[in-house]
């Protein structure tokens, strides 16, 4: 048995399905929440091929009862909870004078209110054990303007506030909470972007270290703050962008 146990969000696809990859290979049991079942029973079958622990649980991270029932699930099956990664999210290309109010809606409740229920729920846990660990996946957009991404920039940048809050209050009862926010990654996300020489061109031109980046990196991000940072590092946002918002 697994010494620690991570409900990783979003953990079907891109950059959740490598970070719950990444946790399971340091002997860390991860719960698996996301919408789509055959994508997270793809990722739980790897894990257990590779000998890890883990648990697929079909969850809707903006409705509260599916996250409570989550929650509920992974201390029924383990016991306990240590980490949670907060990477479930969505974005859209839309224009603010074309933007409908269900467009705004629909960011807002996956990438605001899924972290604060998903927060909430761990938060108590963590209250009552003395300890625990956040980490909630931001994005450049939150630090950068960029048209057409009004709404999903609004959301990353309440994100790392929310971050900074959680961290204040969490700090008394001895858990951590932080952020990282990648760049341009490498995922089934912007694939068909990627399909695009000349697009790509764009992109990488903006980027000092003139690429995307590859999932395993933010992944061991993520595992690091997870297990291995200091407890006294808590309430930051760490850009991985290959030094985009840093020009």
């Amino acid at each position: 048995m697994s010494t620690q146990v991570a409900i990783v969000t979003g953990a079907g696809r891109g950059l959740g399905r490598a970070v719950a990859h990444s946790l399971a290979r340091r002997k860390v049991a991860v719960v698996l929440a996301g919408r789509t079942a055959d994508h997270l029973a793809e990722v739980r079958d790897v894990v257990l091929d590779e000998g890890g622990t883990a648990l697929a649980v079909p969850t809707d991270v903006s409705d509260a009862a599916s996250v409570q029932a989550l929650f509920d699930t992974c201390l029924e099956e383990y016991g306990r909870l240590d980490v949670l990664v907060n990477n479930a999210g969505v974005t859209a290309q839309v224009g603010l004078v074309d933007m409908t109010e269900d467009d705004w809606d629909r960011i807002f409740d996956i990438n605001v209110r899924g972290m604060f229920l998903c927060s909430r729920a761990a938060a108590r846990h963590f209250a009552a054990t003395g300890s625990g660990r956040a980490i909630n996946v931001a994005s450049v957009f939150g630090l950068l303007g960029r048209p057409g991404f009004t709404a999903y920039g609004a959301s990353k940048g309440a994100v790392i506030n929310f971050t900074r809050a959680a961290a204040a209050e969490w700090a008394k009862f001895g858990a951590q909470v932080n952020a990282v926010a990648p760049g341009y990654f490498a995922t089934d996300i912007n694939a068909e972007l990627r399909d695009d020489e000349a697009a790509v061109a764009k992109v990488v031109r903006r980027i000092p270290a003139r690429r995307m980046g590859r999932p395993e990196e933010l992944a061991d991000l993520v595992t690091y703050l997870s297990l291995d940072a200091p407890d006294f590092l808590t309430g930051q946002t760490i850009a991985i962008d290959g030094g985009e918002s840093s020009v």
